[in-house]
Formats: structure tokens, sequence, C-alpha cells
């Protein structure tokens, strides 16, 4: 009989996650109402915020929830010293105050849209400090230094809450989801390889596609260190995968790309072929690794020295990225095994010199949208000021939060209406709490029974991504209206006036930056493939001063952006992939060639300028007559700029000539 007892059970995915978002929502309310306790027990103002902090900080791991408590507590010190210099000074006079705080927010969003990594996170709260404390206080600007004194107690008493109670309780460990996630791109890198040298059509951009994991990977990466796991991955391990997975991509690519220029194999690479095949369908044969690159080096020294003409060098050139292709999965596998057991690389050296991660970033892109916030907030400011409204400081103070928070996405508005559809039942959960179950709740373990309800469904739906913003406009309003204090205090006017004031502030958030901060999927496609074009003629000029590793991974996070985009695009996918991938291979060819110091390398000067030019055909045609010329390659300086000659041969095919 089968032992039943011999595999572990796995749960469903659907189950495992409602038990992780059930797990998530008890941790983080338990984290609530602990700092709300202590927030009481020393009498701070506005225990609520303590309790606002639980829920903006918590994540569904430990390392998540460690750094963003860190950043959260840097970006407030940060954003409270400045409203504490700019309130008071320009206090006489309301408009240059709003305007010199709008200032330092946008400029914050600013630095957040360039930063384009967790640590982001402090810029953006350096912003939404500023607006939450500095806004109101512009009425009365004399009780600024408490108010600010105050909201950091509370703060960082709901980001220790919080910190304390995801770290020890059922830690949920980001490295366990690194680890797994890198398996399934390992998996699927090797498959992407294997659908290239099979011929299937369609494995040129696919590849392409690996970049998104590696930004997933990188987002994760970067919480490993406040993870404090056992497994925790080797730093320069997760950094030199990257390069070799991204290294990868392109390898794939000059396989695709030649295998069917080629014609007939000779039956020893046909053999190679088959037996690399074989290989990449047994994950881990590393010994058999090694037996095949050694193959492919004695088939590229003895087609070397036999070519002399272009087909010649290009089935030498397919040989050496069939074994760089074998060598960098081989690298790939060692290094993850090194990751998961958190051990250095045995004989690699080359992770010292490991690139990792490179970002995009765009300086007027990220102006743009700043510049849009300022019209944005400045214009409530002026609405605020001229109307006289009392409660117009919480309005535009909310109005700076949603810039702040929703700046990021192309599309701000669609998330802002879940905030707000979540705020709606926030309001409606509030008012009957306020005025049906708060007045008969007379000690704190009543109050906690009476709040687990609400706050245990909201966090449980702050768990899910697509119904994380919905989920943040109930624990975000719920402690604000029900007022949640030392004493109760169920004032209806001024419950009504603070969600007039938030409605009106998140609706006009939503027409404002659908107009001002909505960036149309084709421009920043546009804007993304004319910035490749730019450093390519910047390599050309020999003026663009990156190495090959940081060019192809800063193409990477580019294609990372791009993919999302072409959902929302009316351009075809595979011409926009297509673009990049050219640009990506032409100007990795081109620095090979500019850094290349053999006499032959000084005679592609000429074809640089021509790089450019509408007839490409006569190019390349003239590139493989260069190519020719040379051969047979008698030396390794000569086979090196053949092997170039015939990249940059093959790269400036284009996206539009096959």
């Amino acid at each position: 009989m089968k032992n039943i007892f011999s595999h572990p059970v796995r749960l469903p995915d659907t189950l495992r996650n409602d038990a992780g978002a059930l797990i998530y929502a008890a941790k983080s309310f338990a984290a609530a109402m602990l700092a709300y306790y202590i927030a009481l027990s020393i009498g701070l103002e506005r225990p609520s915020w303590a309790i606002i902090t639980v829920y903006i900080v918590s994540q569904t791991s430990v390392g998540a929830s460690l750094s963003r408590s860190i950043y959260r507590l840097a970006g407030t010190v940060a954003g409270a010293s400045a409203t504490v210099l700019i309130v008071p000074t320009f206090a006489n006079t309301p408009v240059l105050c709003s305007v010199v705080l709008t200032g330092w927010i946008v400029f914050c969003l600013w630095l957040s849209l360039l930063e384009r990594t967790p640590r982001a996170y402090a810029f953006v709260l350096a912003g939404y400090t500023a607006s939450l404390i500095g806004f109101p206080a512009v009425s009365d600007p004399g009780g600024i230094f408490n108010v600010a004194i105050v909201r950091v107690q509370e703060i960082a008493i709901g980001i220790f809450c919080a910190a304390l109670i995801h770290r020890y309780v059922l830690p949920a460990r980001v490295s366990g989801l690194f680890n797994g996630k890198l398996s399934q791109t390992l998996q699927a890198a090797r498959g992407r390889v294997a659908d290239t040298l099979s011929g299937k059509p369609d494995a040129a951009s696919a590849p392409l596609h690996l970049a998104l994991a590696l930004q997933f990977l990188q987002g994760i990466s970067h919480h490993i260190p406040y993870d404090f796991a056992l497994s925790a991955p080797v730093r320069q391990a997760r950094k030199a995968i990257h390069d070799r997975l991204a290294r990868l991509v392109i390898v794939n690519c000059e396989l695709h790309d030649r295998l069917p220029a080629i014609g007939t194999l000779p039956a020893d690479v046909q053999a190679l072929l088959g037996d690399v095949q074989a290989w990449l369908a047994v994950e881990g044969a590393s010994c058999t690794a090694e037996a095949l690159r050694l193959r492919c080096a004695l088939l590229v020294e003895r087609y070397a020295a036999q070519a002399q003409t272009f087909d010649d060098a290009l089935q030498v050139s397919f040989i050496r990225y069939l074994s760089e292709a074998i060598a960098l999965l081989q690298q790939c596998e060692r290094l993850s095994g090194a990751i998961r057991h958190a051990k250095p690389v045995v004989g690699e050296r080359q992770t010292r010199a490991a690139k990792g991660y490179v970002f995009h970033r765009d300086p007027l892109t990220a102006a743009r949208t700043a510049l849009g916030a300022f019209a944005i907030i400045l214009s409530g400011c002026l609405v605020w000021i001229f109307s006289a409204w009392p409660d117009g400081g919480t309005a535009v103070s909310i109005l700076g939060v949603c810039c702040t928070l929703f700046g990021s996405f192309d599309t701000p508005a669609p998330h802002i209406v879940k905030y707000i559809v979540g705020s709606f039942w926030g309001v409606v959960i509030s008012l009957f709490y306020s005025f049906a179950l708060l007045p008969l709740v007379s000690d704190f373990p009543v109050l906690v029974a009476v709040l687990a309800p609400a706050y245990l469904l909201a966090g449980s739906l702050q768990a899910r991504p697509p119904t994380t913003f919905m989920a943040m406009g109930i624990t975000l309003t719920l402690p604000i209206l029900c007022e949640l204090g030392a004493h109760y205090s169920g004032d209806f006017a001024v419950a009504a006036n603070t969600a007039i004031a938030l409605f009106a502030a998140t609706g006009f958030a939503v027409i404002s930056m659908s107009l001002l901060q909505t960036v149309q999927a084709d421009g920043a496609i546009t804007r993304l493939l004319n910035l490749c074009q730019r450093d390519i003629r910047r390599s050309v000029k020999g003026t663009l001063r990156v190495d090959e590793t940081h060019w192809i991974n800063l193409m990477m996070d580019r294609t990372a952006l791009l993919l999302p985009r072409l959902q929302r695009s009316e351009r075809a996918p595979e011409q926009a992939l297509g673009r990049l991938l050219h640009a990506l291979r032409l100007g990795l060819s081109v620095m090979h060639l500019r850094r290349s110091d053999t006499p032959p390398g000084r005679e592609v000067a000429a074809l640089f300028h021509r790089i450019n030019a509408a007839d490409r055909h006569a190019l390349r045609e003239r590139i493989a007559t260069l190519i020719e010329r040379h051969l047979p390659a008698a030396d390794e300086h000569t086979r090196q700029f053949v092997f170039r000659l015939v990249d940059l041969h093959c790269a400036l095919r284009g996206p539009d000539h096959g």
C-alpha cells in the first residue's frame, strides 16, 4: 500500500493565500492595538496615528515590514523637521507658505521617482508628513513644533509595534519567496534556451519577459538584509546571478538570430546541439555541462581555423554563443545553490565585480510629474485660502498625500478611486462605531473586541494586491473619524466635516491627476525607445561611459518598464520589443568594437557614422566583406575582432528586417 505521508501535503494556492491574508490581518491588528495601548498609556494627544502607522508600514513579510518601518521613520523625521522650519517662517503670508510647503512636497516626490528602489518610500514619507502636519498648521503656526514632536512619537510607537509583532509572531521570511521565485526564473530561462535551439518562432522576444522576473527578484532582494533569516542569500551572489541571467537573455537572442541563418549544420555540430537540448531537459547535470563546453571549444578551434566565408564565421559565432549559454546556466545553478544555503560561492571570483540591478532614471519625466503635483496642490491651497474654508487645511493635506502616494503610477486615478471606495466604507463603519457601539464601551479589552471585526476584515483585504488600496481607505479612515483617543468624544459635526474634506480632496485628486499626471502608454514607450537610441548615438561617439554589464542590466530594467505599458498601448508588442532588443544588441556591439585594441579594430571607425543610415543592407554587406578580409583568423585577437563584427552584422538586421 502506498504511503500517503511520503509526500508533503500542499494546500491549493487560493487556500494558502487566504490563510496568509488572515494571519497578516491578525498580526497587524495585534500590533495596532498594542501601539494604541502604549500611546494611550503615555498620554499622547492623537494615539490614532499609532494605529494608522501600523497599517501603513505592515507588509506580508518580515524584511519588507522592517525596511518599510525604517524608511517611514526616516521620512517622518525629515518631513516633520522641514515643516517646523517652513511653517513658522512664512506663517504671516499663507500663500507664500503654501508655495514653499508645496515645493518641499513635490521635491520629495521628484526624489522618490528618481530613486526607484524601496528606499524611495523615505522620500515619499518626507513629503507625506509635511502635507499632513503642515497645511492644517498654517492657520495656527504657534503649535507646529509640539504637533511635529507628538506626531513623530506616535509614528515611532506604531513602527516599533509593527516591527515587533511581524518579526517575532509567525514571521513570514522574504528569503523563502526569493528562493522560490529564483527557482522558477532559472527553470524558465532553461526553457527559453531550449525553445530557441528547437527553432520555435516566438523565442526571439519571449526571453525579454524574463526582465519582469529580474525586476521582481530585485524588489524582493532589497528587503532580504532586514529579514534576519538563517538562510538569507549572499548579497554578491544575488548580484552575480542577476548579471548572468541578464546576459543569458542576450545570448539566447544571438542564438535565435543565427540558427536559421546558418542553413545546414555539420553532423558534429548537430550532434552537439542534440546533446545540449537533452542536457537542458535534465536540470543540475553539471558534469555534463563541462563536457559540452569542452566539445564546444574543440569545435570552435577546428572551424575557426578553417573559416573562409562570412557563413563560416557565423557558424563559429553560433557555437561560441552556445558554449556561453551552457556556461551561464551552469554558473546560475552554482550561484542558486550558494544563495539557498547562504554560503560563499566556491571558485566564483567574478562575483566580487558583479553589477547587479541597474535602474533607469529619467529626471525630465520625474520633473513633469512633480510639476503636475505642484499645480494640483497649490490650486487646492488657493481655493482653501481665498474661500476661508475651515476644513480646507485638512482637505489640502489629503490632496498632498494623494499626490505623493499615487504619483509614481502612470494612471493614478483608478487607484485613487479604489481608495475612495474604501474611504466610503470607512466612513460608514466609522459612523456606526462612533454613534452606536463606542458609547457603550467602557474599558480597553471591550474596545479591542469591538474593533476586531472591522480591522480583521480590512487587514485581510489589505494583504491581497487587488484590494490593497480599498482596504487602506478603511484602515486609515476608521481611527480618524472614530476619534480614538483617551476619552470618547462623538461629535457628528466634526466627523461629517472631516468626511466632506476627505471626499472633496480625493475627488479633486482624481480629476486633476487624470488631467495633469496621467502618462500615456504610447508616449512613455516612445520616450524609452528614444532614450535607447540616444545612448547608442553616444556610444558611437564614444561619450557613453558604461561597460557591457551595466548596459545590459540597464536595458533589462527599461524592458521591465516597457512590458506592462504595452498592455495599454496601441502599438504592436512585438514591434516595440523588437526595437528595444535591436537597440540593446546594437549598443553592445558598438561598445565591444570601440574598445577593441587590435589594429583591425580601428578599421571599423568609418562604419560608426553610417550605423544610423537608412541603407543598412549596404552597411551589412560592407561588414561581411571586412569579415572575410580577416579570414581565416590566425590568432585570438583577430578571432575576437571577427566575432564582434559578426555581432554587429546581426544586430544591424534590426526589428524590421527579419
